[in-house]
């Protein structure tokens, strides 16, 4: 199992951590989904690696952006 962290830029509420969860857990191979909005921590657990580009895509799908 892989664990990966990320920072969510734009999120201000309960739904915009709902939106990007349901996003972020359709990728292939995400297991887990844990999204903390005070501070746009988004830790993602997955059975293989997944691509950053893949996260990056469910999260600018979800309407938000990656930091970095």
């Amino acid at each position: 199992m892989a664990e990966s962290t990320y920072t969510v830029q734009g999120m201000t509420c309960g739904h915009c951590v709902s939106s990007v969860t349901e996003e972020v857990s359709e990728v292939t191979g995400v297991r887990q989904v844990d999204v903390d909005l005070a501070t746009g921590r988004l830790t993602v657990v997955s059975d293989v690696d997944v691509p950053a580009a893949d996260i990056r895509a469910a999260v600018e799908e979800a309407g938000y952006q990656l930091v970095g």
